[in-house]
């Protein structure tokens, strides 16, 4: 599974031909989580609260570059890379 964005050790990955709705993958220690890209609304998973609150943050400030990437990894096609929290 591509990884797109890495910050503060959250893992953000999509994989390629994946199952609708529009989602990606997060990653920190031993949980992972899946989110929607259209609502932002946790799918399957868990993490820890600040965790889950980062990538939230993260999300909101790049739906359309998380928009763009899930049409990519449907097509195939190479991911883009976005840019962590600073």
């Amino acid at each position: 599974m591509p990884e797109i964005s890495r910050f503060y050790g959250l893992v953000v990955k999509m994989f390629h031909n994946d199952h609708a709705p529009p989602h990606f993958h997060v990653e920190h220690a031993d949980d992972q989580v899946v989110i929607s890209i259209e609502n932002l609304a946790v799918l399957a998973g868990r993490l820890r609260p600040r965790a889950l609150g980062l990538a939230m943050e993260w999300a909101s400030l790049h739906q359309d570059e998380l928009r763009r990437n899930w049409e990519l990894a449907q097509g195939q096609e190479t991911l883009l890379p976005v840019d962590p929290l600073p």
